[in-house]
């Protein structure tokens, strides 16, 4: 039987493709490549000396789905597929709620067909919205997404209660998780988005190796200890090795929740700053107006997944650096 991964080619796809196909497991992954390359198979194939199959499907497409449900037996989905920036979806939400919510409908409608009622699902911490409290916690609930990204993720999470509720066979994984960044120490995986960048450290990347001329920072006024926004950033590694429990935990009906982050927060110039002190390199910056959707603060309470799913965040600011670094220095012209 294998793990179906929607998304499989992308940053946190593919590295989680990678400990289940270390850990034993067969693998299938679904992708439109919209904002990744299929080269990434290949490199997760050098990683691991392991092959896993690939269709080049968008999840909306219920007919290409129904296909490798047919010709796979497929025991799991560890859904990452969708669009993620949180700024864009402030300017395109139709194409957010159509890409990250109907496609997920069609996701579940062929796993529903084919029996398959097991799903580990990519969400975030944005559906908390603001809760007043920086520090985040599963029993807060969903509030106000400050984001249309957020929004989506809200709600997919909230039609995935409902098929419980509907359906009792299903097992549900939720994981909020905060700020991925980093890249496998390998270098042969990591985040390097089509175009311009949307998320802070494939930025820095960018503008480290000289293909962007600086970094916007979008606001230096916040109510931050330096004015910039504070986040809970995890290695993309250690995010993986998370799905990787929550799919072992899989195993009596239900839905679960748990935040995957490190419980600290840290600043953007934080980043910037340790980016360029492990890798003695200048990242060239400058300070911008505040973005659309951002919160000043926010970092995981992360203690759920800990004790439930034996897990906990292992790699700290400065390997995400000097990996990310390794990652983009090795692969600049790709």
């Amino acid at each position: 039987m294998q793990i179906l991964v929607t998304g499989g080619t992308g940053y946190i796809g593919s590295h989680t493709v990678v400990e289940l196909l270390k850990s034993g497991k067969e693998v299938v992954i679904v992708d439109n490549l919209s904002n990744s390359s299929k080269n990434v198979i290949d490199n997760i194939e050098k990683i691991t000396n392991k092959k896993c199959k690939f269709y080049e499907i968008d999840i909306r497409d219920e007919k290409g789905l129904e296909k490798v449900f047919e010709e796979n037996d497929i025991e799991a989905v560890i859904h990452f597929a969708g669009l993620k920036a949180v700024g864009e979806s402030v300017v395109k939400p139709l194409e957010y709620y159509d890409n990250n919510v109907i496609g997920t409908i069609k996701l579940l409608e062929v796993m529903k067909k084919f029996v398959c009622k097991k799903m580990v699902f990519s969400s975030s911490a944005t559906v908390y919205g603001d809760p007043g409290n920086p520090k985040y916690v599963e029993d807060m609930g969903r509030g106000k997404a400050s984001s249309p990204y957020g929004a989506t993720k809200a709600v997919i999470e909230e039609m995935l209660e409902s098929l419980y509720i509907a359906d009792n066979e299903w097992t549900i994984s939720l994981l909020r998780y905060f700020n991925p960044i980093g890249a496998h120490e390998s270098g042969l995986i990591g985040e390097n988005p089509n175009g311009i960048p949307n998320n802070l450290m494939p930025y820095i990347q960018k503008v480290a190796i000289g293909e962007l001329k600086e970094l916007s920072i979008f606001g230096d006024n916040y109510n931050t200890k330096d004015g910039t926004c504070i986040r809970d950033y995890i290695h993309v590694v250690d995010l993986a090795v998370g799905h990787m429990k929550a799919l072992q935990k899989l195993n009596k009906p239900g839905v679960y929740i748990h935040n995957l982050g490190t419980g600290a927060g840290t600043s953007v110039l934080d980043i910037v700053k340790t980016f360029e002190k492990v890798n003695n390199i200048k990242v060239n910056y400058k300070f911008a107006p505040r973005r659309a959707g951002d919160l000043p603060e926010f970092f995981a309470d992360p203690s759920k997944a800990k004790s439930e799913l034996d897990w906990e965040a292992k790699r700290g600011i400065e390997e995400m650096c000097r990996d990310s670094w390794n990652f983009i220095s090795k692969n600049r012209n790709s």
